[in-house]
């Protein structure tokens, strides 16, 4: 909160005593008309006046300084009202005392609900990452049935989806967790890229979707595990929206990583909105099983590892997603 400035407390100050002061001039008009009634001398009125204002303006600063530094602490405190309410100046009368309690108790009932939420919010993250580590086994001993039994290639791709449904959950409850860990470092973006593409090989082969990536001198400071995680979605989301053609991967601009389709398309007017959170768009409608969920995440991933997604897109000819590295220096400093 800025620090009001001496003229605005003064127009304020003057705003809250308007009527003390309107009641004061009539006063001193009726005692000025029963004066002249009695026929007194107008010095001794006159000198009168001049005392009761004199008097009137040395109680006016006094109280006006009073006001103008009380609302100097409150404007102060009010960058640390979220921690504590110390330093609240003391009640000048009953009324401001009433406040002042009401304030302490709004304060403490908003740290009591979000106390509850941050524990609730604990305990559902906690419950995520236990179902998550546990939903594993069954789809690992899956895994192992359908080598053994030698099942056809759809389902084991439907498998697949389902492993990848399960880590997108425990992504988002690592990110929104308070404890989410980072390990930033320099790392080889080739190495990363490959990584993912080899997860997402057998959708490449059973859509019959071509693959070209080029070579990717680059190295970046980056968190691996979350940018694999962000390049897989961008596959995921390019492979769910890409019914014959291409994905290209390739460096543009020496510090931007680019995947390119040969998809539907995004309508420009959800390019804006693309990443927030629970947004789908006209494509999303045509999908019935999309959240736009993955979209959300990755942009949130990015912008805490001081990258930058950037969308371009046409319908009917494909989608540009880039992941801009420039500044990734940042990170560090």
């Amino acid at each position: 909160m800025k620090r009001p400035s001496f003229t605005r407390c003064l127009a304020a100050y003057m705003k809250s005593k308007v009527k003390f002061i309107s009641l004061s001039v009539v006063f001193m008009l009726i005692f000025a008309g029963i004066f002249a009634l009695h026929q007194v001398r107008y010095d001794a009125v006159l000198y009168a006046g001049c005392v009761c204002a004199v008097i009137g303006a040395i109680f006016a600063i006094a109280d006006f300084v009073k006001f103008y530094r009380i609302r100097l602490m409150l404007a102060d405190l009010a960058g640390s009202i979220h921690f504590s309410l110390h330093g609240m100046p003391p009640a000048r009368n009953a009324l401001e005392s009433d406040y002042q309690n009401l304030a302490r108790l709004l304060f403490e009932n908003q740290n009591r609900i979000a106390n509850e939420t941050a524990n609730f919010r604990n305990f559902m993250n906690d419950y995520y990452a236990m179902w998550v580590h546990q939903i594993k086994v069954p789809i690992a001993a899956m895994h192992l049935l359908l080598d053994e039994k030698d099942c056809n290639a759809p389902l084991r791709l439907e498998l697949f989806k389902v492993e990848q449904y399960v880590e997108m959950v425990l992504s988002y409850a690592r990110l929104e967790s308070d404890h989410t860990d980072y390990l930033i470092k320099e790392y080889d973006l080739e190495s990363i890229v490959r990584q993912a593409v080899r997860k997402y090989a057998p959708l490449f082969i059973a859509k019959k979707i071509s693959l070209n990536i080029e070579p990717l001198a680059l190295k970046v400071i980056t968190d691996e595990k979350w940018m694999q995680f962000v390049i897989e979605q961008l596959l995921s989301n390019a492979l769910k929206y890409t019914k014959k053609g291409s994905i290209s991967i390739y460096a543009e601009g020496g510090a931007r990583l680019v995947i390119e389709d040969t998809g539907i398309g995004i309508a420009p007017e959800d390019i804006a909105r693309i990443g927030e959170k629970g947004f789908t768009g006209y494509n999303g409608r045509l999908d019935k099983k999309s959240t736009g969920l993955g979209l959300y995440l990755c942009k949130e991933i990015l912008k805490r590892l001081s990258h930058e997604l950037r969308i371009s897109s046409e319908i009917g000819v494909g989608t540009k997603v880039s992941i801009d590295l420039s500044q990734q220096r940042t990170i560090l400093e």
